[in-house]
């Protein structure tokens, strides 16, 4: 079985991490998270976190601005796999069930995940994630 296709199965493994994360569970990411450096995330609300520690305590604070009942959605516009690195790019769509919000906040950010093969399991490295810009005519 090729890189690309083991990577392809784990993205179904990363979906279930994101469901979860929006519902305020950061577990399954733990385990697709690198837990060595080096490790990077440009979140949504700006700014970057460098050192996987660093990243990971930064997950778990983000995970916890959610309430169980969200829903998100991985939309895969291209992704590859080498040896040792993959990627994905697209979108995230969500109905996010946010901790002092009575209804539920629609979020669509655009979305590249960097992993690193370590042993036989992909781990996050990097995310950059933003809110969407819809395209403006020219």
């Amino acid at each position: 079985m090729s890189q690309h296709q083991d990577f392809q199965s784990f993205m179904k493994t990363r979906q279930h991490a994101a469901a979860a994360y929006v519902s305020g569970n950061a577990a399954p990411l733990a385990r697709v998270v690198a837990h060595e450096s080096p490790a990077t995330f440009m979140g949504p609300g700006g700014g970057a976190v460098q050192g996987a520690d660093e990243v990971w305590s930064r997950y778990q604070q983000d995970a916890g601005r959610f309430e169980p009942g969200s829903t998100t959605e991985l939309e895969v516009l291209d992704m590859a796999a080498g040896e040792t690195i993959a990627y994905w790019t697209g979108y995230q769509k969500a109905m996010a069930q946010m901790k002092g919000q009575d209804k539920p906040v629609p979020m669509k950010l655009r979305v590249t995940e960097v992993f690193r093969l370590e042993g036989d399991s992909w781990k996050l490295v990097h995310r950059h994630a933003d809110p969407l810009a819809e395209a403006k005519p020219h």
